[in-house]
């Protein structure tokens, strides 16, 4: 049985700075594009039954310098959207409206989504995906929070707790099954922990 490979896009300006980034298209910087290629080697050994991409740049392109043909593209795996917080880091989140968090509150303001909303999104994503596993991996490219909510839901948890899983720019996590349960089969993967250890 395959595993759903989700693999967060290399480093960007805003994730570099610590700015949310949902819909604002950004490219990956020289570091994010390195960060991307060598996602290749650790991802060789895998047979993809099928590669799945946010719609947005730094994910396709990082799909395409990790060596990987991207089949479809999925809105679904779209970053979650922040609404008014759009570009701002956590700092200056919090020093305007301490008692904010992304993960109980949501986006802020009309454009901003609920953590139902993105729930819903990534349900229907996994939903999609976990047929397919018997023929070989699925992968998601896509962004930190959107991946963090698809850990949480295969697990059955609510979209809050995302945020127990931290993740890395161009990192690799793996969602699969333990004695017929869902589980987190792999997690935070970076090719520079890989080459630490080596």
């Amino acid at each position: 049985m395959g595993e759903i490979v989700l693999i967060r896009h290399g480093e960007t300006t805003w994730s570099a700075s610590g700015q949310h980034t949902s819909v604002t298209d950004l490219d990956l910087t020289e570091r994010g594009a390195a960060q991307a290629k060598a996602l290749a080697p650790l991802l060789a050994g895998r047979r993809f039954a099928a590669v799945w991409s946010s719609p947005r740049k730094r994910a396709l392109v990082t799909a395409d310098l990790a060596g990987l043909d991207v089949d479809a593209v999925i809105p679904d795996l779209a970053e979650w959207a922040y609404g008014d917080y759009e570009g701002r880091t956590s700092d200056e989140i919090a020093a305007a409206d301490p008692d904010w968090s992304l993960w109980t509150d949501g986006g802020k303001g009309p454009d901003g989504e609920s953590p139902a909303q993105v729930a819903e999104r990534l349900d229907r994503a996994l939903a999609e995906a976990e047929p397919l596993l018997v023929q070989g991996d699925v992968a998601f490219v896509a962004h930190g929070h959107s991946l963090r909510v698809a850990a949480a839901r295969w697990l059955g948890r609510p979209p809050r707790d995302g945020r127990d899983f931290t993740i890395d720019t161009a990192s690799i996590g793996a969602l699969g099954y333990e004695h017929g349960g869902h589980a987190v089969t792999l997690w935070n993967l970076t090719a520079e922990a890989v080459a630490a250890q080596e």
